[in-house]
């Protein structure tokens, strides 16, 4: 891998992480999936799995998660559970970012950056079907991917946006979301693999620069969307402090008073908090209160912060580029 990544990545994993981490490079993980708890439970999952012989462990720290311990995904995919829409295949470290959200039934809840919908659906699940979602990428294919997915999930309370990339968003929906969730384009370093050289090839030593500029955009229309007292959950599946403290500490010094980070008050996985300073940057405090998740055998690496918009502000007067 590029070793400019790797230099990096020593300053951001703690030293008696980082040999753990780097082996985690090097082999796929196991298939992982959520319970559909619109139309099933888990003990209905695991009772309908066993006798196919298709063994599966829970998630300490989210009792609908699990593990497929033994068997291949093909097989997972050629069950009933999956054919109806029952369980939904993701990545573990892809289920935390709702779970912070923390929606609750009959709120409005925006969700940028959507597609294919993991993500979404999950919300949905969270929120029973009760309230609104309403779903933006800027890929069209991808969002046809995603209204696929809701409709076999079983998912009512979602509306999606015509493919746009979510800039701006809030100029016809200005403080209208209780919850928003940006799980922003990035450099995705958290997928990288030794042995499939396409999941770094893209990777420059200006990369990080690159994608902090369109995350700050995309910020800015999460923060201009959501309501006063409305909770703002920005993730990435990168370890790039640029993409990730760097943006936090970006958007508290843009809003000021109007924003604060809050502590994530839900069990998590193996993670560290935000750092304090990279190269010769030095970020406030709260931006430690976010939470990066180191990758094991069993899931990737990932990046959660929970915020709050504590007042309204002024919307801007002039559009950005």
């Amino acid at each position: 891998m590029p070793e400019a990544f790797l230099a990096n990545l020593r300053r951001v994993i703690p030293l008696n992480h980082f040999e753990k981490v780097n082996r985690t490079f090097s082999s796929p993980k196991p298939t992982t999936f959520r319970v559909n708890l619109l139309k099933t439970n888990g003990p209905s999952v695991k009772e309908q799995l066993d006798p196919l012989g298709l063994k599966i462990e829970n998630v300490l720290w989210y009792k609908d998660a699990f593990i497929l311990r033994k068997g291949e995904q093909k097989e997972l995919e050629k069950t009933k559970l999956y054919e109806k829409g029952e369980i939904y295949i993701q990545g573990l470290s892809s289920m935390i970012p709702p779970l912070v959200v923390g929606p609750q039934p009959g709120e409005k809840v925006l969700d940028l950056a959507a597609a294919p919908g993991s993500k979404t659906t999950q919300l949905a699940v969270i929120m029973k079907n009760k309230g609104t979602i309403l779903a933006n990428d800027e890929n069209a294919v991808r969002l046809e991917k995603l209204k696929a997915n809701l409709e076999k999930q079983g998912v009512i309370n979602v509306a999606l946006l015509p493919p746009d990339d979510g800039g701006l968003v809030w100029k016809d929906r200005f403080e209208t979301f209780d919850r928003v969730l940006l799980d922003a384009p990035c450099s995705s370093e958290g997928r990288f693999r030794v042995d499939i050289p396409s999941t770094f090839g893209y990777w420059k030593e200006d990369t990080n620069r690159k994608m902090a500029k369109i995350q700050r955009r995309l910020f800015k229309s999460a923060f201009l969307a959501l309501k006063p007292g409305g909770t703002l959950v920005y993730s990435t599946c990168t370890f790039s402090p640029l993409e990730n403290e760097a943006v936090l500490d970006w958007a508290l010094q843009t809003y000021g008073a109007a924003l604060e980070v809050e502590n994530l008050a839900i069990p998590l996985p193996l993670h560290t908090r935000g750092l304090s300073a990279w190269d010769d940057l030095h970020f406030s405090s709260p931006v430690q209160k976010s939470a990066r998740i180191l990758p094991t055998a069993d899931i990737e690496g990932f990046f959660v912060a929970k915020l709050r918009k504590t007042k309204s502000v002024p919307p801007p007067v002039n559009e950005w580029a």
